[in-house]
């Protein structure tokens, strides 16, 4: 896919291939650049809509030979209508408390963090974080950053979601929940509220990172309609064609 960017100051490189973590047989390679100094909030606005993402310090964009797969995702929450299961899990999480903290890393989210990534995604590098490497990927970062935390009424952490504030919206870096409680469909909620809560800032969108077509751990993006997919010809409703 081709990311329109132009920089005159900032370098951009292809990292070496390396397989897949969504696609099995498949080899991935990124183009990348570090977000640094008193612009690093300015650039990282700019490769969001570009179709990039952010990971501690650096800002990525999937450039795989003969894949496009991976797709950057974000929802227009000013014309987004909640559908009825969604409605259900609004209602089903309402007494949930939700505080917006500053992006610092707590050992009780870790415990947490380690328990969603270890039943959800098992098989992945992620896999292998500890502490520390937890607190990187909360803490390292050049730009405007949060943790939120959504509790029960007991006060016991059941999610969390590091999201970055951009000038037209809010981005999901990365979020977890607590894997036993299937029945308030968490990862759900936590993308509806993001999208209350852009609505709420007056902002455009939630970025929700990549959609990543046959892979069934990234297929829920698509329950957020509309949707809007970043394309060689720019952002685009999924659903319309290229030339709409």
């Amino acid at each position: 896919m081709r990311h329109n960017i132009a920089s005159n100051t900032h370098f951009f490189f292809t990292t070496t291939p390396l397989p897949c973590p969504y696609l099995a047989g498949r080899v991935e390679r990124r183009m990348v650049t570090e977000l640094m100094g008193l612009d690093a909030g300015q650039l990282n606005d700019k490769l969001s809509l570009a179709g990039f993402r952010r990971s501690h310090t650096i800002a990525y964009a999937p450039v795989c030979d003969g894949c496009s797969a991976c797709v950057s995702v974000r929802v227009p929450v000013k014309v987004f209508t909640p559908n009825r299961t969604q409605r259900r899990i609004l209602n089903r999480n309402d007494d949930l408390a939700v505080e917006e903290r500053a992006a610092i890393a707590t050992r009780e989210q870790f415990e947490l963090f380690s328990a969603y990534i270890s039943a959800r995604h098992g098989d992945g590098d992620m896999a292998l974080m500890g502490q520390n490497d937890y607190r990187a990927l909360v803490e390292e970062t050049p730009v405007h950053s949060n943790l939120v935390e959504f509790r029960d009424h007991q006060g016991r952490l059941l999610a969390g979601c590091l999201i970055d504030r951009l000038s037209d919206g809010l981005s999901a870096v990365y979020s977890f929940f607590d894997p036993e409680d299937s029945r308030r469909s968490l990862g759900t909620y936590v993308v509806l509220w993001l999208i209350e809560r852009a609505q709420e800032l007056g902002l455009e969108h939630v970025y929700l990172g990549y959609w990543v077509q046959g892979s069934p751990k990234m297929d829920y993006k698509r329950n957020f309609r509309p949707l809007e997919a970043y394309t060689p010809d720019g952002w685009k409703r999924i659903g319309e064609s290229a030339s709409r």
